[in-house]
């Protein structure tokens, strides 16, 4: 029996090195850890529980039955993260270049089933240098087996994918059908075709970086949701992340032990908006004093900054939070804004989150590049999710709130639960200059009179109480008192129950 016994930790301990020292030491040389290593730091200590460590590619081409190395370039298994239960898979570039074979696939498959049926989050540690060629149409097979597993995910447990290496080719489908996707600065690269394709078809040149590294994929593509400066901080703010998001749809989201009182007050919030209408300030200052501990996961944080996504916590409850942000583009709507808040609403409505958002919108961005990229159903994206979510949701106008995208920011006409307005809410179809030019066109060469009846629409309806004798807003309240009308707003509506009519599944405007 001894022999025996030792005989497993041998074959362990041969798993347990995967491709090699030597290559274990390039992989640290290059600044990253290795899938073992990973899986130490995501997960709580000792939580780790390993499944297929043995499993070996079965090809025989091209010289592979000589070359065989246990786990198969991917380590998989479930764990905990803060005491809640996650799987995770991750590649292994050390052996075969952390590449896909049908075995590989198999073990990714494997815990994604079990995921869904047991309804626990997913990670995917993405490492690996596409399909393993020696395999050819198996390795394709492979994929798709995964992308099907994605699917059939979607909306019934949390996807998570870390890119800490490369992913080209067919392997970036998977991670792009997964709720959120971040990277490593400098280490880690997504494309469909490299650098030396795009050379080969389009003449043009471009390095890795350039064509698909963090700052391409956070701050142009939207493929990334953040990047980190290392593998350790990554994987420590998906701990993080994790600790945000219910473990499936069948669960509502967790609820950590807060000391913030949430009928605090905070008086400098009723100087937070400026006295010009067209004077900026910082949203993101608002969503921090209302949160618990002033504690905000933002999600695409460098992408269409005209306006926030992400989460925080009240009661110790996760709340994801839109805003318009008037530091850029004056807070308007755009093509790229309405993509990403439209994806973060839906990702809510899925997981039983509450939606919350701050509104300051003086409309859609003008312009032919917006009109040609085709605003008109990009910003149906967003009014699509907003009337779909069934989730409680709380709005709150603290300035402009002008033309149709007010009604596309969570208004009471889109199914919002509560909505509340501050004093400095203006709602009205468009600005009071604007209007007053076109209502009385016949007085534009007379400054003085257009002067004066910009004064009397402003008087009448650059304010929130039309809408709050319409019953459109349910109370106009002090700036102070916004984290403890919300708290109370979102404990009123922790009961909520709202189906939508039967149907297979929506249509929504792609």
């Amino acid at each position: 029996m001894k022999e025996i016994l030792a005989q497993l930790e041998r074959k362990r301990a041969n798993a347990r090195l995967g491709g090699g020292q030597k290559r274990i030491d390039s992989q640290h040389a290059r600044g990253k850890l290795t899938a073992r290593e990973r899986i130490e730091v995501l997960l709580d200590e000792g939580s780790f529980e390993e499944y297929d460590m043995f499993v070996e590619h079965r090809a025989t081409e091209f010289g592979m039955a000589e070359q065989r190395v246990p786990g198969d370039g991917v380590v998989t298994g479930w764990g905990t993260v803060n005491g809640r239960k996650v799987f995770v898979f991750s590649q292994d570039f050390t052996v075969f270049g952390g590449s896909l074979s049908e075995t590989h696939a198999r073990k990714i498959c494997k815990i994604m089933d079990m995921a869904v049926q047991v309804g626990a989050p997913v990670i995917g540690l993405n490492d690996s240098g596409g399909a393993r060629i020696q395999e050819g149409v198996d390795s394709l097979g492979g994929y798709a087996d995964v992308f099907l597993r994605n699917v059939l995910a979607s909306g019934c447990v949390p996807q998570i994918s870390v890119i800490m290496g490369p992913c080209a080719g067919g392997a970036v489908y998977s991670p792009a059908m997964t709720d959120f996707i971040f990277m490593v600065r400098d280490t880690s690269y997504m494309f469909v075709t490299g650098p030396d394709v795009v050379k080969t078809v389009t003449g043009e040149i471009i390095t890795h970086e350039e064509l698909g590294g963090a700052s391409t994929h956070t701050a142009k593509s939207s493929v990334a949701d953040g990047a980190y400066d290392n593998d350790v901080v990554a994987l420590k703010e998906i701990r993080r992340l994790i600790d945000f998001l219910p473990s499936s749809s069948r669960e509502k989201p967790p609820r950590w032990p807060a000391q913030d009182d949430p009928l605090r007050t905070d008086v400098s919030l009723d100087t937070l908006v400026p006295d010009s209408p067209n004077k900026p300030y910082d949203m993101k200052e608002l969503i921090l004093k209302v949160v618990d501990e002033g504690d905000f996961f933002e999600i695409q944080e460098a992408y269409a900054r005209n306006i926030i996504t992400g989460f925080g916590r009240i009661e110790g409850s996760t709340v994801g939070f839109v805003a318009n942000q008037p530091m850029v583009l004056a807070g308007c709507l755009d093509i790229n804004a309405s993509r990403k808040a439209a994806r973060f609403v839906r990702f809510c409505d899925c997981f039983n989150i509450p939606i919350v958002t701050f509104v300051d919108v003086p409309g859609f961005l003008p312009g032919t590049a917006q009109e040609y990229g085709g605003l008109i159903k990009q910003g149906a994206k967003l009014l699509f999710a907003y009337a779909e979510a069934t989730v409680p949701k709380v709005t709150v106008i603290t300035r402009k709130a002008y033309g149709g995208a007010y009604d596309v920011m969570a208004s009471k006409h889109i199914r919002a639960d509560v909505n509340y307005a501050w004093p400095t809410a203006q709602i009205a179809v468009m600005g009071a200059k604007g209007a007053v030019e076109i209502i009385f066109r016949e007085d534009i060469g007379d400054k003085e009179k257009i002067a004066r009846r910009t004064a009397e629409y402003e008087a009448r309806f650059a304010n929130p109480f039309i809408a709050a004798e319409r019953g459109f807003i349910d109370e106009v309240i002090l700036p102070h008192s916004t984290r403890r009308r919300i708290a109370r707003a979102l404990e009123m509506l922790a009961t909520k129950r709202q189906d939508l009519p039967p149907k297979k599944h929506d249509n929504i405007p792609l």
